[in-house]
């Protein structure tokens, strides 16, 4: 291993470090501060951490090795993606930004759900902590198994440890870094890490695309053509092969935006309402950036292997592969950087919003309903070392289908919340009572539609992705048990005074 590599790895660690100490200096004295930034975030650090704490490692593994293997036609996931990101932006950021303060300065989903219905205040917080806790426990499995996986591949003949694999070490030494500076510093702390690691995987994804299409053995876009269609005439086809349902399954992704509390909850921290179109802009223009960046690092890799005999055994390790090749060591060490950094922003984030869901919605609810701010903040960091080492140990499996346990934590979020946000923040005649049926519906529709395998075959045909009748159950449960409830007038208008 080149020193380089260790070189520009040792100075991103110290950076991320840096930032957890400078973080808890400066915000984590109360438990606003520890689990909101004390709603203090500008414009292009909010939209920049919304971006990062979405795109884990997925964004440089998954998607591009989906386009390696398949061809253009996998593209369809990340146009759903930035429709729906987009349309969250638009709908659910500014009014959660706007109703979490004036229903009781709610610091979690969970609580702001309770605010918004207190009727059903004691049902609502501990249904949604415990899908919050469930799920983001296996969400934050497969981040880890992401980084066990790059230290195996990139690391792999360093360390000859009898005791312990390549992987587990790559599992808990990523696990560390990133515990450390959450545990230290907080939401803060997360959101400026998340900052500087989106400004990272944007330029990895700008620089890996345009060197391997026009450096020595790239032959720009002209030659990559022409080695694609002597692969498969049908390669750079946004269509062949694709049918109604995987269309379908593939563009319902961004559906599940709108449940995802890791991500919305970085609206609830942006300076003020007005600033929420600024961060979106931000936020927007670096998602379109790097979907674009990874669509072609997908598929103008694989012009490059075919053209110079590369042997790529796993699709999703092109990134990999082609840092370690085609680069300086000092920029393989940015490039490995740059994955840490998607892998690390998405799992320090979890971590958080569980953390923060233990401490608000179980700690202060059942156990000491008087706990001081500095008591909770101390509980918040215990419950962040918890749910990183419960996550560690679901991880403990190199072969874990990580990417299906993805989608499947994504489709419950997305499935269980979704419906019962948006409604939530934009009708008024909603009822406590249909906000309960919308969450249990949702997450209950997902695993069983998972249970019955009909995410890879239904009625004989291919799977459905189990998002789409968990979106559709959730929200037909809470508009129908609404207006069969009475309503109890727990919609707080805005005071034009």
């Amino acid at each position: 291993m080149a020193i380089g590599i260790w070189i520009s790895l040792l100075l991103y660690f110290a950076l991320m470090l840096g930032i957890g100490f400078y973080a808890w200096r400066k915000s984590t004295a109360s438990s606003e501060d520890y689990m909101l930034g004390g709603r203090n975030l500008s414009p292009a650090v909010a939209a920049l951490s919304a971006g990062a704490s979405d795109m884990s490692g997925w964004l440089l593994l998954g998607l591009p090795g989906a386009l390696y293997a398949t061809g253009l036609v996998e593209a369809w996931i990340g146009i759903g993606l930035f429709v729906g990101a987009l349309v969250n932006w638009i709908v659910v950021a500014p009014r959660l930004r706007e109703q979490t303060e004036r229903y009781g300065n709610s610091l979690t989903i969970p609580q702001f759900l309770a605010n918004r219905f207190p009727s059903r205040a004691m049902a609502l917080r501990t249904v949604s902590a415990i899908i919050i806790v469930v799920f983001f426990a296996v969400y934050t499995a497969s981040g880890l198994v992401a980084g066990g996986k790059l230290f195996a591949s990139a690391f792999g003949e360093l360390i000859n440890s009898s005791t312990f694999s390549d992987y587990s070490i790559g599992i808990w030494l990523t696990l560390g870094i990133v515990l450390t500076y959450t545990v230290i510093g907080g939401f803060l702390a997360v959101s400026l890490t998340d900052f500087v690691q989106g400004c990272i995987m944007m330029l990895a994804l700008v620089i890996m695309p345009a060197v391997v299409l026009f450096g020595s053995g790239g032959g720009g876009l002209e030659q990559a053509s022409e080695t694609l269609a002597s692969v498969d005439p049908n390669f750079l086809s946004w269509t062949h092969g694709l049918t109604f349902i995987g269309f379908l399954s593939a563009v319902t992704w961004g559906l599940g935006y709108f449940g995802q509390p890791h991500i919305i909850v970085r609206f609830m921290a942006v300076r003020s309402v007005r600033e929420v179109s600024t961060a979106r802009n931000i936020g927007m223009s670096w998602m379109a950036i790097s979907l674009i960046g990874a669509i072609c690092l997908g598929v103008f890799g694989r012009a490059y292997a075919v053209r110079n005999g590369l042997d790529v055994g796993d699709s999703e390790t092109i990134f990999i592969v082609l840092a370690d090749l085609l680069f300086h060591p000092l920029v393989t060490g940015f490039l490995y950087a740059a994955l840490l950094a998607a892998i690390m922003s998405t799992i320090s984030s979890q971590l958080l919003v569980s953390s923060s869901s233990l401490t608000e919605d179980f700690y202060r609810l059942f156990l000491r309903k008087e706990a001081t701010d500095s008591e909770s903040v101390t509980v918040g960091r215990v419950c962040v070392l918890l749910v990183g080492i419960v996550a560690a140990f679901i991880a403990g499996d190199p072969d874990s289908e990580v990417l299906g346990l993805v989608s499947n934590a994504w489709a419950g979020f997305g499935a269980a919340f979704g419906p019962l946000m948006i409604l939530s923040l934009t009708w008024s005649r909603m009822s406590g009572t249909g906000a309960v049926a919308g969450l249990i519906v949702g997450a209950v529709t997902v695993i069983a539609w998972i249970s019955l395998g009909w995410n890879s075959s239904f009625m004989g045909g291919p799977g459905v992705y189990e998002i789409i009748p968990g979106f559709i159950a959730a929200w037909i449960a809470i508009v129908v048990v609404s207006l069969a409830t009475p309503s109890t007038g727990e919609f707080q208008a805005i005071d034009s005074h």
